[in-house]
């Protein structure tokens, strides 16, 4: 299938600094950036830059990031499902991960996770893709934003409500195993009949068991 990747820039300002919103970046642009010490939630920050960089290289893969003076202040990734996650087993070439989202302690309230989002999706270059995301409690900063987990949940609904996402069923283990998981789906206006009902099989695996 066709990965569209269509460069769009934003600049925003927040506390006196300039912070410009870019994406898809190509790998060798985020070579050359810093990223933000605080960048830490999935693993160490030059890691995470490291990852990024590998994404950005992907031909499904794409970066959007936020860039204040040469550095990395938060970012959005979009890659396929790895291949042991139970996402992965349609083979589905339009299933696209929104797999983390993030942005240094420092410049949250300036509104960059909604704009780094709706970058991402600018001059329908999703269109033809259905993007999901699985949000799981371990993984949100309950500690950093003094939000219990209904509340996280409920602001990342919002979040993602923004670009057309909505909430899915699902009988995922990992999803089920506590109620305040959840997956949130955009299904592109482009995508075919065929991959949502396979998408629907892939998000339902007890049922087609037997």
């Amino acid at each position: 299938m066709e990965h569209r990747k269509v460069l769009s820039t934003h600049t925003t300002v927040f506390a006196d600094k300039v912070i410009s919103v870019q994406g898809p970046l190509s790998p060798w642009l985020l070579e050359g950036l810093e990223i933000h010490p605080d960048l830490d939630a999935f693993r160490k920050p030059n890691e995470q830059k490291d990852a990024l960089v590998e994404i950005a290289g992907l031909p499904e893969g794409r970066i959007i990031a936020a860039i204040e003076s040469n550095t990395i202040i938060g970012y959005v990734t979009f890659h396929y499902p790895d291949e042991m996650e139970l996402w992965s087993q349609g083979g589905m070439e339009d299933l696209i991960e929104l797999g983390a989202i993030e942005v240094a302690n420092e410049y949250r309230g300036a509104g960059l996770a909604r704009l780094l989002i709706t970058t991402a999706f600018e001059n329908e270059q999703l269109e033809n893709c259905i993007i999901f995301t699985t949000e799981y409690y371990w993984h949100w900063d309950l500690k950093g934003s003094g939000l219990d987990v209904w509340a996280y949940r409920q602001m990342m609904e919002k979040l993602m409500k923004i670009v057309d996402m909505v909430w899915y069923a699902t009988d995922d283990p990992e999803i089920c195993s506590h109620p305040a998981n959840c997956l949130m789906v955009r299904i592109g206006k482009e995508v075919p009949l065929a991959s949502e009902e396979l998408f629907d099989r892939v998000r339902f695996r007890q049922r087609f068991m037997y």
